[in-house]
């Protein structure tokens, strides 16, 4: 018996995993030897390719496509019609199977509507990739990240509001409370 949920017009192949609590609605593929996450939720006219790897807790916004290479962790936000790729050098007559380039997606990082994730990079952790933003490399953890090609124009709490550091580096979340530390152009968060 099956612990999640899947929309009548769903496609859910097999050989795939999927954890409890999780929803997948209308018009989505999952594919084998793809491993979803418990309590997550993929919207309409999602694929996830083979060998894709969510974590707990990932929401997926319509018409987004996951290719085989992207892992994404624990609590990633995946906008509506953000895109992967998986072959930096795509051509219909040659054959790249094998060839793809891993993506990873680190914890509780956000990805905004239209934006491209070119392969290769990761992202990390708690960074927040504005909408139509095309990612080029590595991200920061608690970056911000903005344009074509994207660059860093700030840093994100963990509750997505921009951070603004004061003479000695640190910051407040204004809707948390918590507190960050900028040093040496990478940011941490104080544990109290």
């Amino acid at each position: 018996m099956k612990d999640y949920f899947a929309h009548e017009t769903a496609v859910i192949d097999e050989g795939c995993q999927i954890g409890a609590g999780t929803r997948i609605w209308h018009f989505s593929h999952i594919m084998p030897g793809a491993v979803i996450g418990r309590n997550c939720n993929l919207g309409q006219n999602v694929v996830v390719s083979p060998d894709v790897i969510l974590g707990d807790n990932v929401k997926v916004q319509n018409n987004v496509s996951i290719y085989t290479g992207v892992i994404c962790e624990d609590d990633v936000f995946l906008g509506p019609s953000m895109v992967f790729t998986n072959v930096i050098n795509p051509r219909s007559a040659v054959v790249r199977r094998g060839q793809y380039a891993r993506t990873t997606v680190k914890r509780g990082a956000s990805i905004g509507a239209n934006a491209t994730i070119i392969c290769g990079h990761d992202i990390g952790a708690f960074a927040f990739i504005g909408a139509g933003a095309v990612v080029t490399r590595d991200v920061k953890p608690y970056a911000l990240i903005v344009g074509n090609p994207g660059r860093q124009t700030g840093w994100m709490s963990e509750y997505g509001h921009r951070l603004d550091f004061d003479a000695d580096g640190r910051a407040v979340c204004p809707e948390s409370g918590e507190k960050y530390k900028l040093e040496n152009d990478f940011v941490i968060k104080i544990e109290v």
